[in-house]
C-alpha cells in the first residue's frame, strides 16, 4: 500500500479560503465604477462620465445614420455597388475615380416649413457623406458607369476581357 504524506494546510490572511471568494464579479464590477468615476474628477463627477458618453454615443449614432449602407456584388463580367440614399436626388450625388480608388459622396439638406394660423415651425437638416472603395486591379476604369433611378445608386465596374476569360482548370498528377 502508497504511503501517505500529511502536510499542514494553512490558509494565508489574504487568500480566499474558497475558490468562489476569489471570483467576485459585483466587487470588480464597482472597482471598476469607481476608477471611471476618478478618472474624470471634479465637483460633478457623478454626472460628467454619464453626459459625455451620452454624447460620444449620440455622435456615433448620427454619423452611422448619415453613412449608407452599401452592397457589393461580382459578376463574371463586372463588379457592382448598390447604394440606398433615400431623399435624395441624382443631383445632390458624386461619383469619382482617382489613384486606384472609387469615391462616393453626397449631401441631403432637408428643409421643413410649416405655417398655420397659430403656429409656425422651421426645420433644417443637413448631412454629408463620403465612402471610399479601393479599385480591384482587373477593373477598366475609363469605363465605369453609374445610374440613379428611385433613391438607389448603382455603379458598375466592368472587368478587363483578360479577368473575363473563363478559368483555366489545372490536372493535379501524382507525383
Amino acid at each position: 500500500m502508497a504511503s501517505e504524506t500529511k502536510l499542514p494546510v494553512t490558509k494565508k490572511a489574504n487568500e480566499p479560503a474558497f475558490a468562489s471568494e476569489a471570483w467576485r464579479p459585483f466587487e470588480t464590477l464597482r472597482k471598476e465604477v469607481d476608477r471611471l468615476f476618478e478618472d474624470f474628477g471634479g465637483d460633478d463627477f457623478w454626472r460628467r462620465p454619464f453626459r459625455s458618453l451620452a454624447g460620444f454615443e449620440r455622435n456615433l449614432a448620427q454619423k452611422l445614420a448619415s453613412t449608407p449602407a452599401v452592397d457589393v456584388a461580382e459578376s463574371d463580367k463586372a463588379y457592382e455597388i448598390t447604394a440606398e440614399l433615400p431623399g435624395m436626388d441624382e443631383k445632390d450625388i458624386e461619383v469619382n475615380v482617382a489613384n486606384g480608388g472609387l469615391t462616393i459622396k453626397g449631401e441631403k439638406r432637408v428643409e421643413k416649413e410649416e405655417k398655420q394660423k397659430d403656429y409656425y415651425v422651421s426645420e433644417r437638416r443637413y448631412g454629408s457623406f463620403e465612402r471610399y472603395f479601393r479599385l480591384p486591379e482587373d477593373v477598366e476604369a475609363d469605363k465605369i458607369e453609374a445610374s440613379f433611378k428611385n433613391g438607389v445608386l448603382k455603379v458598375t465596374l466592368p472587368k478587363t476581357a483578360e479577368a473575363q476569360k473563363p478559368a483555366k482548370k489545372i490536372v493535379v498528377k501524382a507525383a
